[in-house]
C-alpha cells in the first residue's frame, strides 16, 4: 500500500477533526462540571447570605422591638401608677370628705339640742348663773332685779356665795 499525500492530508485532517471534537467533547464536560460546580458555590453562598441576612434582620427586629417596647413598658407602668395613684388619693379624699360632712351634720344636731337645752335651763332657771371669779363664787341675777347690789359681775347684779 502506497500512500499518497491526499491520503496523508485526508487522515490527517480526519484525525484532527477526531481530536477537535474529543477535545469539544472534553472541554464541554469539564465546562459542565466546572458550571454544577458554580452553581454549588453560588447555592452555597446564597444560602450564607440568606441565613446572615434571616440572622441580621432578626438582631434588627430585636433591637427595634426592645428600642420602642421598653418605652412603652416604663411609660405604661408610669401612667397606671400615676393614675392608681390619682384614684386612691382622690378616693381617700372623698372619703375623708364624707366623714367631715358627716361628722359636722352630727355636730350640728348637738349644737342645736345643747342650744334648746341652753334656753330650757335659762327658761327654768330665770336668768340665774353661778359663777366663780378668784375663788370667789356668785349668783349672777337678771338684769333688775335687784336695785342697789352690793356686787355687780359684767355689769350684772350678784350675790356673792360664803365659801363653805
Amino acid at each position: 500500500m502506497t500512500s499518497n499525500q491526499g491520503d496523508l492530508t485526508s487522515r490527517l485532517q480526519r484525525r484532527l477533526e477526531a481530536e477537535r471534537l474529543e477535545t469539544e467533547r472534553t472541554a464541554a464536560h469539564e465546562l459542565k462540571l466546572l458550571g454544577e460546580s458554580l452553581r454549588g458555590v453560588a447555592r452555597s453562598a446564597l444560602h450564607t447570605i440568606e441565613a446572615d441576612t434571616a440572622a441580621w434582620i432578626g438582631r434588627v427586629r430585636g433591637m427595634l422591638l426592645r428600642a420602642w417596647l421598653l418605652p412603652l413598658i416604663v411609660g405604661l407602668s408610669l401612667s397606671l401608677g400615676i393614675s392608681g395613684g390619682s384614684w386612691a388619693a382622690m378616693r381617700s379624699l372623698w372619703t375623708t370628705i364624707e366623714q367631715q360632712m358627716e361628722t359636722s351634720a352630727v355636730l350640728d344636731m348637738d349644737i342645736k339640742e345643747a342650744r334648746a337645752t341652753l334656753a330650757r335651763i335659762e327658761t327654768a332657771t330665770w336668768g340665774v348663773t353661778l359663777r366663780e371669779i378668784e375663788g370667789e363664787r356668785f349668783v349672777v341675777l337678771p338684769f333688775g332685779t335687784l336695785d342697789n347690789p352690793p356686787w355687780t359681775v359684767r355689769d350684772q347684779p350678784a350675790v356673792k356665795l360664803s365659801r363653805e
